[in-house]
């Protein structure tokens, strides 16, 4: 069974999600489903033992051996990411009962948990498939789920959230096939590790840089890096709560992953960084995303908005460490990647509880619920804290690291604003912790009760994490350093 574990990490939610159709109830499914996610969280975790134990993994779909047939390939990369996605999936599951409930029909429930386990299907594809179309063809399965989740949420503007992703997603994707299908042109190959090795014989012509900048662009645009990120603030706020929560955290990351692993493992660090200037464009539009999403995300009134565009910031974060192009930055990348994931979970599954007890995140909702839902409050003001980078939260040494990073690269100037874009994090927090902490309820004689348990432990496991990560960086820090030393080896 272990030499199936790579193949058995996609195929178990992919099955999962046509019994849920099967077994109807809404109940039923949302305890089968979780028993399903739990399932896919386990082979995670056995995937990166065997992988400390033996190395990169490699399993061929049906007995055919690459670059003839579809391999998938797992490294201490891949395993991160998949432990990252399926820990996430799985804690957002628990919290999926009530909330759905709340913000759902229940005629509608069972068909949210059928695209959510088909959009974990293809995030856990893109990540472990070793096949460039592969990618493409997950990249779909999982937007298209995506798009449906999005739409069922109680606001009509879900409906033209969920549009405008779509048109934006199918610009995204229709560049990255062009990107795909360029690189085949060139080399005869999709398998990523023969695309390795066979692009370096071609890659001072037209046709490969021109390649690269579709594939760049469509992964930007699924990533939501300033100024291609207009879907995102729309499609956080009026989707419903879980799946916020659920695609804060892991979407975006993968999208990143695909990025990482085109620019320093298919295309190579000297294609990307030396032929190419991507260093100023990633660091550029990096900075520039930090900055102004900051800015935008202190005017907002609605806090699921205000979040997403913290979001766009803290991307913003991460392709700036990519660009920077040395271990240290990639290492920044790496760390924020994953603390990034425990902050927005944090904050989105508490303000899920703000949505069931007061049935509005327009920020006038938040008087006095510091005093009337304080573990409510205290999650979503400890990831506020960490997304700062305040110290003994993840935020914190993710910053750290990618500051560290800015100093070695003599960069003094770019730390300078990375630290600025911190203060206007403190800004946009602060506007919440006035309102829930500092100013009196609503006159509306109604008092709010604690978010239930079944959401608000959820969210306390997450806001753990944010400070024991924060403390302990062993495993975080170290995995990164050894991705980035693995990224830049360009071996798999």
């Amino acid at each position: 069974m272990i030499q199936h574990l790579p193949i058995l990490q996609v195929i178990i939610p992919l099955l999962a999600a046509p019994i849920c159709f099967i077994l109807k109830e809404a109940r039923l499914v949302r305890w089968f489903v979780l028993i399903a996610n739990v399932m896919a969280f386990a082979i995670s975790i056995m995937l990166l033992q065997q992988v400390n134990l033996h190395g990169t993994l490699v399993y061929s779909l049906g007995g055919w051996e690459a670059p003839i047939g579809i391999e998938y390939r797992i490294d201490e990369l891949n395993a991160y990411l998949l432990i990252l996605v399926t820990s996430i999936s799985t804690i957002t599951l628990m919290a999926a009962g009530k909330s759905l409930t709340k913000e759902i029909p229940e005629s509608k429930i069972t068909y949210f948990y059928i695209a959510y386990m088909l959009c974990l299907t293809g995030l856990l594809g893109i990540v472990a498939t070793g096949d460039a179309f592969n990618v493409f063809v997950f990249l779909e399965v999982s937007s298209l789920a995506s798009y449906t989740m999005i739409a069922m949420g109680n606001d009509r503007r879900s409906l033209w959230a969920s549009y405008q992703y779509l048109i934006m997603g199918t610009i995204g994707a229709t560049f990255i096939l062009i990107g795909i299908g360029l690189m085949y042109m060139m080399t005869g190959t999709l398998n990523m590790n023969d695309l390795a090795e066979r692009l370096p014989e071609v890659e001072h012509t037209k046709t490969v840089f021109t390649a690269f900048a579709f594939f760049l662009v469509g992964v930007c645009l699924k990533l939501a890096l300033f100024p291609l990120h207009l879907w995102l603030p729309n499609a956080y706020a009026y989707a419903p709560s879980i799946a916020t929560v659920f695609l804060a955290a892991t979407a975006t990351k993968v999208a990143i992953y695909v990025l990482l692993r085109f620019i320093f493992t298919v295309y190579g660090f000297e294609f990307s960084f030396a032929h190419l200037p991507l260093t100023e464009i990633l660091v550029s539009l990096g900075l520039l995303g930090v900055i102004a999403a900051s800015i935008v995300a202190i005017y907002q009134t609605n806090v699921k908005r205000l979040f997403a565009y913290s979001s766009v910031s803290q991307i913003g974060y991460m392709i700036l460490g990519t660009g920077i192009g040395t271990k240290t930055g990639l290492t920044a990348t790496m760390l924020h990647l994953f603390n990034h994931a425990l902050m927005k979970s944090a904050i989105f599954l508490a303000l899920a509880g703000v949505v069931y007890r007061v049935g509005s995140v327009n920020i006038k909702a938040f008087a006095g619920l510091g005093r009337q839902m304080p573990w409510t409050m205290a999650a979503i003001v400890i990831g506020g804290l960490s997304l700062i980078g305040v110290p003994l939260t993840v935020g914190f040494v993710s910053k750290w690291y990618l500051v560290l990073a800015l100093l070695e690269s003599n960069m003094w100037p770019v730390a300078v604003l990375v630290l600025i874009g911190s203060l206007l994090a403190m800004a946009y927090i602060w506007r919440i912790v006035e309102v829930a902490y500092f100013k009196p309820a609503l006159q509306n004689n109604q008092s709010y009760k604690e978010a239930p348990l079944s959401i608000l432990i959820p969210a306390w496991i997450f806001v753990i994490a944010n400070i024991y990560f924060g403390i302990d960086t062993s495993f975080t820090a170290g995995i990164s350093e050894k991705t980035a030393e693995l990224l830049f080896g360009g071996v798999r």
